[in-house]
């Protein structure tokens, strides 16, 4: 959108936080860069540049706004919904994979030369991995320096740079403050527990919660997922080590953000952390342009009018998620649950957890290698399929993450036994992240559908659904919600 100079101004005219994250606003008069939702009086026209990243930015020598601190919008949307050389790509900076891999390490998981992705993220991105790997490291430093009270020294390497004169270089120039004036300028006697670090999850409104958390709480594996004092709290297995995220929905519609609370055995994980939770909460999607596109259909319309703003329940680890898709195969949600904790309890790494009932991670692919098909009280066909699926994942042969084709992927599942339309399509929508997965043999999608007159057959639904892509994903939530299912409200 960055090259469409007209839209962009009127976007900053209005002041539209829509917009936010999609593109950045550059003054060429104060050379500083604001995001388009900016409170500050809109510059002049003709005195505007935009960039499509905040990289861009700070390589063309603009420094953050310290008024609307562009570094913190919500990532953008395109993202979401593209699975080409770039979206990956950024997926794959997102989780911090150049910071501890360097620019070869995300070719290697790419399939690509490091060259062609140099290239191609300059011609779309206007900055390299490195820049944009950069970018990321600034804010988690400034995140760390305003909410911790950690010594800068230890910012420095917790926040990925290399050398404390890269960090106090880097966050003077991006800032034009020295990390110490970072720091004098928050409020003292700030609220701050030892070894929690509190922060916030921005997103684009509207955001209703219901589904999002409900699903969440509601399929919630016990010891490492559970729903305390009106928060989702889950563990979390890092690059580093272990964390326990805790996260909070927006308690009014106003709300722009999710509060967060991360506790971490090693700091340097938090830029990952924070990529994996707001992937799970999908806190990047363009809810205005979901909802817009599946209002087309009068049926659809009623239901998007009523709660608009539904996010499609992700994951913070796709291995685990397709692990629980093939557990949860033709039965309830509360046997998926209670297959997933007898797995959790045999072969789950114990974990301390100080503010609730959290006891394990999930299993890793490797961690379930060694598992005995007769331990497992599924039916035989089912060991085989998960049997199967372990061992592809911890070899390799099978790589399911943010680097992952869609459709690749797919072709890859629907090799294995046990793997029909129903497990791909749901791996496909909560591990993946595809926007127009669509699962039309879903048992509750075809009882919505026969409820609203739609077409009650998967191949009639799946031909209907044609007019809802590219978002299907969010078109199955809709359809979910009209079910009085627990995956569909917040826990009281």
């Amino acid at each position: 959108m960055h090259t469409d100079t007209d839209r962009c101004v009127r976007a900053v005219q209005a002041k539209d936080t829509r917009f936010d994250g999609v593109f950045f606003t550059a003054v060429v008069t104060t050379r500083i860069y604001c995001r388009p939702g900016c409170p500050v009086v809109p510059p002049k026209p003709r005195n505007m540049r935009f960039y499509p990243s905040a990289a861009a930015c700070q390589q063309a020598g603009f420094r953050a706004c310290k008024r609307c601190r562009p570094d913190t919008t919500p990532g953008s949307p395109e993202w979401n919904r593209r699975a080409d050389l770039t979206a990956r790509a950024m997926r794959l900076i997102g989780d911090g994979v150049v910071d501890r891999e360097g620019v070869p390490g995300l070719a290697r998981r790419l399939g690509y030369s490091a060259r062609q992705i140099e290239r191609q993220l300059l011609a779309e991105l206007g900055a390299g991995p490195l820049a944009l790997a950069r970018a990321q490291r600034a804010q988690t430093a400034r995140l760390l320096i305003e909410t911790t009270e950690l010594p800068l020294s230890e910012v420095a390497f917790a926040s990925g740079f290399a050398s404390i004169r890269a960090f106090n270089d880097t966050v003077r120039e991006v800032y034009a403050l020295s990390p110490t004036e970072l720091r004098t300028r928050v409020p003292q006697g700030r609220a701050s527990t030892p070894g929690v670090l509190a922060l916030r999850l921005p997103f684009r409104r509207p955001l209703n919660p219901d589904n999002l958390f409900g699903h969440l709480a509601a399929t919630g594996v016990p010891g490492v997922e559970e729903w305390r004092d009106g928060s989702y709290r889950r563990t979390l297995r890092l690059p580093h080590g272990h964390g326990i995220a805790t996260l909070t929905p927006p308690g009014a519609p106003t709300t722009t953000y999710v509060a967060c609370r991360l506790i971490l055995t090693d700091q340097r994980d938090l830029t990952v952390a924070i990529s994996r939770c707001r992937r799970m909460l999908d806190l990047d999607a363009d809810p205005v342009a979901v909802d817009d596109q599946l209002r087309t259909d009068p049926l659809l319309a009623p239901l998007v009018d009523k709660a608009p703003g539904r996010r499609v329940p992700r994951t913070v680890d796709e291995a685990e998620f397709a692990v629980r898709a093939v557990l949860g195969q033709q039965v309830s949600t509360a046997a998926a649950r209670t297959h997933a904790a007898r797995l959790v309890l045999a072969h789950g790494e114990p974990v301390d957890d100080p503010e609730g009932g959290l006891t394990h991670l999930f299993p890793s692919p490797k961690d379930l290698a060694s598992l005995d098909p007769e331990s497992l009280a599924l039916p035989r066909s089912r060991r085989t399929t998960l049997t199967t699926l372990v061992r592809q994942l911890a070899d390799g042969e099978l790589t399911l993450g943010p680097e992952s084709d869609w459709e690749e992927a797919r072709a890859r599942l629907g090799e294995l036994p046990g793997f029909g339309p129903w497990t791909i399509e749901a791996i496909a929508m909560r591990a993946l992240g595809d926007p127009d997965a669509f699962l039309p043999t879903d048992l509750g999608m075809r009882r919505a559908a026969q409820e609203l007159g739609l077409p009650n057959t998967p191949a009639a639904l799946t031909a209907r659904s044609a007019a809802w892509r590219p978002w299907r994903a969010y078109a199955t939530q809709y359809l979910w919600a009209t079910d009085s299912h627990p995956i569909n409200f917040l826990p009281a």
